[in-house]
């Protein structure tokens, strides 16, 4: 049993619980080491039924019967079978315990007993408690700090919150990059003069917002990258600097059509194509504050003579200046309203002609193109007839010669029907081999394709791979480190050949065991035939015996005494038997009742009731301490 409870010990400490290393057996567990062993446990093989369970008693009494209870009924929804209770875990006794650790241990899922034969450093123990800690506090429900009770402050922070405001960082490793080397100066910049993470930021509650922040980032930046890279960058047979170089210049070169379209004046804006770009969009927002008269640096004819015709009638008004000294500020001020009336009825005026002259400019610019396409039109009828006409001005001219002409005609048309066919049979014999030519390289070109597209899907399995390699690698490269420490950490007096030969011990010992057992299994079988035998052939010669001396009774005195004597001798025999039997049984007996005994001295049946009259009192001094409280309310 000791290296069973070793094997439990070592499980119930790689699930997070605190056991001590004087605890060498489950015989020296308490009630709180046990609650906490079977809590930590039921928690990783099922949270939702778990997280609610406290893993320590209570102080007070009837909470501590509560408490047994939810776990006895948590142990029998994950399937234990025993009989269990409160009382298994307040007054527990070593086997009831044994058996039930040994079945939660054996219920662990298989990660964690594929994990059981690593490290348990204390790194990895505090991992573990704060994922759990975290977990817990996920699945109780969000309340605000005034809404909070005392019994939440085990599961919610009572302090306040800060909101999460992320300010930018600068760190080092955030401008390292493939195919990317840094300055001297910007090196030294970062080792002398860059403050820490912790100190750039303005606000020190902004500091872990802003590093989740700058992480997330990050990685969201790569896997975007991984997922172009593997859809279309692999697409594209570039190198990785080379499509990113590509896709700069694309990028460059369509922030200059957006910039040229924007700087546009407003007129052609308003009769050529709109952009709908959101850049053209922010840029017309930072234009719009600008009048599209201080705008336009350059105009035409007709926009000189706009400005020269506003100016001159406002030069005309502010002409006739007064001085100031021989009218009063109201007529000032009456003036001043009168001229900026008129002035805004000549811009009124002006911009409702210059908008009918957009729109008569826009319709002669309609129409220019109406005519340029019917004079286009008209361009190629006057080309046809022109040919038409020298047709027919040719056959004029042939008509005096008719017969020669007509004989000229038909021996031209012979002599281009038979160069067409010489020409088709010469295509002919060209065509034969460029079709086949054409075929071959076709089914070259298909036949590479699929080469190239399977070669596309490799490398797509093995980028896949390569990447599963390196998180195995990595995986692996974490645990190779915590193992090294726990080596370190190891005494150095106990070496792996003497657990190796303990163990060999043990299995020799097993074996042994088993043979012995096996050995007077045998020997009993052995003993129990000769008994069986013995016992038929006893019968059989009594038999004969009694029907021998029965005969020779009837007919001698002393031969029936004899046989009264043979009588009782078997009856004696008999009884004798039957009474070593029964001392046999007693015995058996007997150790029966001495292992009960031995098991009842290990339930500590004793110190169990010292402990139930002990809790007995304190629940009626509870009860006591109620009624009182009652009484007083």
């Amino acid at each position: 049993m000791e290296e069973v409870d070793k094997i439990l010990i070592h499980a119930l400490k790689q699930v997070g619980t605190e056991v001590s290393e004087d605890t060498a057996s489950v015989k020296q567990f308490t009630s709180e080491l046990i609650v906490e062993a079977v809590v930590r446990c039921i928690r990783v093989i099922d949270p939702g039924l778990g997280s609610p369970l406290p893993t320590s008693l209570p102080p007070g009494m009837s909470a501590r019967f509560r408490v047994g209870t939810s776990l006895a009924q948590a142990c029998q929804d994950i399937g234990y079978k025993g009989e269990i209770g409160y009382q298994t875990f307040l007054y527990s006794n070593e086997p009831e315990i044994r058996s039930l650790l040994m079945f939660l241990v054996e219920k662990l899922p298989r990660e964690r007993a594929e994990t059981s034969d690593q490290p348990t450093g204390k790194s990895v123990v505090l991992q573990r408690a704060i994922a759990a800690a975290i977990k817990a506090q996920l699945a109780v429900p969000w309340l605000p700090p005034n809404c909070r009770l005392p019994l939440h402050s085990e599961k919610q922070s009572p302090v306040a919150l800060h909101r999460f405001h992320v300010q930018p960082l600068s760190l080092p490793h955030c401008t390292k990059g493939p195919g990317k080397s840094q300055l001297k100066e910007v090196q030294d910049y970062q080792r002398e003069i860059l403050p820490p993470v912790t100190a750039q930021p303005s606000y020190h509650a902004s500091v872990v917002a802003s590093i989740l922040e700058q992480h997330t980032a990050e990685l969201s930046a790569a896997q975007e990258w991984d997922n172009e890279w593997n859809s279309q960058g692999l697409l594209s047979r570039l190198t990785p600097q080379e499509y990113r170089s590509r896709k700069l210049s694309r990028l460059h070169k369509r922030i200059e059509e957006q910039l040229l379209s924007a700087a546009l004046p407003s007129a052609e804006r308003d009769f050529g194509p709109r952009s709908t770009s959101d850049l053209s969009d922010l840029l017309q927002a930072f234009r719009g504050s600008t009048p599209s008269d201080h705008i336009l640096a350059k105009g035409s004819n007709f926009t000189h003579a706009q400005k020269f015709t506003f100016t001159q009638p406002a030069a005309a008004v502010t002409s006739p200046s007064v001085p100031a000294g021989h009218q009063s500020e109201s007529e000032i001020q009456l003036r001043q309203q009168e001229e900026q009336l008129s002035l805004q009825q000549k811009f009124q005026e002006l911009c409702s002609e210059f908008e009918e002259l957009a729109v008569d400019m826009k319709h002669m610019r309609v129409t220019n193109a109406q005519v340029l396409d019917e004079l286009k039109r008209r361009e190629q009828c006057n080309s046809e007839n022109e040919e038409k006409l020298q047709v027919k001005k040719k056959t004029i001219d042939l008509l005096p010669d008719a017969d020669n002409n007509l004989l000229k005609l038909q021996a031209l048309v012979e002599a281009g029907a038979n160069r067409v066919v010489n020409l088709a049979s010469q295509w002919e014999k060209h065509r034969t081999p460029l079709i086949d030519e054409h075929r071959r390289l076709r089914e070259i070109c298909s036949n590479q394709d699929l080469e190239s597209s399977r070669k596309l899907s490799e490398i797509k399995s093995l980028h896949d791979k390569i990447r599963v390699s390196t998180e195995e690698a990595k995986r692996k490269e974490e645990i190779y480190k915590q193992l090294v420490t726990e080596l370190e950490n190891l005494p150095q007096d106990a070496s792996r050949s003497a657990y190796t030969q303990r163990i060999l011990e043990i299995v020799h010992n097993i074996q042994k065991q088993k043979e012995e057992i096996t050995k007077i299994l045998s020997d009993t079988k052995t003993l129990q035939k000769e008994i069986n035998s013995l016992t038929g052939k006893l019968d059989r010669t009594f038999a004969v015996t009694d029907e021998l001396v029965f005969k020779d009774a009837k007919k001698d005195e002393s031969v029936r005494k004899s046989y009264k004597y043979l009588a009782a001798l078997h009856e004696n025999c008999n009884q004798l038997i039957q009474t070593i039997e029964d001392t046999g049984t007693i015995l058996r007996e007997i150790r029966d009742l001495e292992e009960q005994i031995e098991t009842e001295n290990g339930s500590k049946t004793v110190a169990n009731l010292e402990r139930i009259l002990d809790d007995y009192k304190a629940i009626r001094q509870e009860n006591s301490a109620l009624a009182a409280k009652v009484r007083e309310g």
